[in-house]
């Protein structure tokens, strides 16, 4: 029995989008791997369903955010070092983006989501409230709340990061 119909040129053209969006919420590369193959199970699975949906990426970028809500740590690892970072494209700044990867890991995993669906994936409030099932006023009050935790862990070190563009 093969693939169904679809679904394999879907993972080519998005499976690397998926992963950069499971990056982004998780933080870490083994974390990520697994919520992108979590969520390419759960398309899978549904994909009589999923490949009806009117935009196919956002139906995918809703089972991400909802696989990654639902998934609740129930025992803490012990701190075993500082997580593996994975090497960054030549020409980017690389202390730039560390930090910034450093700054999204102190938020909240519902405060995380908001902050990559808003500004990550530019969507609009009522769009990030229905994926996160919260209102558009708690999303609001996440949005800030987010950018408020991110300038406090950042302080001045963005504004020298970054010669004080940002």
């Amino acid at each position: 029995m093969g693939e169904p119909n679809g679904y394999v040129e879907f993972v080519a053209s998005r499976g690397t989008q998926l992963f950069r969006m499971a990056y982004l919420l998780t933080g870490e590369r083994y974390a990520a791997e697994d919520l992108a193959q979590i969520t390419l199970g759960k398309l899978y699975s549904a994909w009589a369903k999923a490949s009806r949906a009117d935009n196919l990426v956002a139906y995918s970028r809703t089972v991400m955010i909802r696989s990654y809500l639902a998934t609740r740590r129930k025992t803490r690892l012990e701190d075993v070092g500082e997580p593996h970072r994975e090497p960054v494209a030549p020409g980017t700044d690389t202390t730039l983006r560390l930090t910034l990867f450093a700054a999204l890991a102190e938020l909240s995993r519902e405060d995380r989501a908001v902050v990559v669906l808003r500004y990550w994936h530019d969507l609009s409030v009522e769009d990030t409230a229905a994926l996160v099932r919260v209102s558009p006023g708690a999303v609001r009050t996440r949005s800030m709340r987010a950018l408020s935790r991110l300038r406090e862990h950042l302080g001045s070190d963005l504004s020298e990061l970054t010669g004080g563009q940002l």
